[in-house]
């Protein structure tokens, strides 16, 4: 038994993360804003993670054998956890994201289209940080999303308290609480008979489910030791097409494209950019991971069902 914190853990991938580290034997404390209620037996810190007082307080003297930080977006979250953590836990997970490869957001390596983007192209070690920045600023940060992840995982890679590993994940699918509304932008757009917007040339990416992505922050806090960035994300790319075709395929319906130019705006996971992910380094860590066409079909058919079920 190990005792882990969650910061987040209230929703989607990162609610299953709690279910199942309680699950395996793991004595849990959740720390969130307490919109919503952790399982029975797992402890719930509600206290604001960007007030560092009262979050000092709220943990007292408690110490923890790994911290998994569900949600923290900015160097400035990232620092007051970097000071709160400090010799209270051995081992520190944030969970990062594949933006922080989009060649849209930074200046970064070319990487060649159709080659993975492996994890030394963002090298949280070396990345700039800025604090003045207004991460503050709720529409700054959405519009900085990736840099402010970025900047929070080089943070965290300094900080020098506890050894250090980020998950950067894939874009999550599946399940009835997936809460960006992206695959079911396809699923009724498909169903209606409304066409989908795609790039000309649209680039693949990649996905991973969100029991999948659960299971392996499970593995990163509990099973393995390795510090640095890992890419999280299921074997086999898919470009917007080949989504579109599997909704199709499930919704028995024909997809209807309309094409846009490159930098147009287009529908959900229509890149015009490459950034498809490599998941070579948790393979060679021992990671297992499933295909995408092997389980996107499910998760296809289960927003269907969802989006088919009246509201109460």
């Amino acid at each position: 038994m190990q005792r882990i914190c969650v910061i987040g853990g209230s929703r989607y991938f990162g609610k299953l993360l709690v279910e199942r580290l309680q699950a395996t034997g793991h004595q849990v404390t959740v720390i969130n804003r307490g919109s919503t209620r952790p399982p029975a037996g797992v402890e719930q810190l509600v206290v604001d993670r960007n007030d560092e007082p009262t979050l000092l307080a709220a943990l007292g003297s408690r110490t923890f054998d790994v911290v998994v930080d569900q949600v923290c977006y900015t160097p400035v979250q990232a620092a007051i956890a970097a000071r709160a953590f400090a010799g209270r836990t051995r081992r520190y997970v944030m969970t990062s994201t594949i933006e922080v490869y989009d060649p849209a957001t930074a200046a970064l390596p070319a990487v060649p289209a159709g080659t993975p983007v492996p994890e030394d192209s963002v090298d949280p070690a070396t990345w700039l940080v800025a604090m003045d920045l207004p991460w503050h600023d709720e529409a700054y940060l959405e519009a900085h999303y990736a840099e402010g992840k970025r900047q929070a995982e080089a943070v965290l890679t300094r900080a020098g308290g506890f050894a250090f590993a980020s998950v950067r994940s894939a874009h999550v699918l599946g399940g009835a609480q997936e809460f960006t509304g992206r695959l079911a932008h396809y699923v009724e757009r498909i169903r209606q008979g409304e066409e989908v917007t795609v790039h000309e040339k649209a680039l693949p990416t990649v996905f991973i489910h969100y029991e999948e992505l659960a299971d392996l922050l499970l593995w990163a806090a509990t099973a393995t030791e390795f510090t640095g960035p890992v890419n999280a994300c299921s074997d086999g790319p898919l470009d917007v097409c080949d989504l579109a075709a599997i909704v199709a395929a499930q919704a028995g319906r024909e997809p209807v494209h309309r094409v846009v130019a490159a930098g147009e705006t287009a529908s959900p996971f229509s890149f015009d950019r490459h950034y498809a992910m490599s998941n070579t380094r948790a393979k060679k860590l021992g990671w297992a991971f499933s295909r995408t066409i092997d389980w996107l079909p499910g998760a296809v058919a289960e927003a269907l069902t969802t989006s088919a079920t009246p509201a109460a």
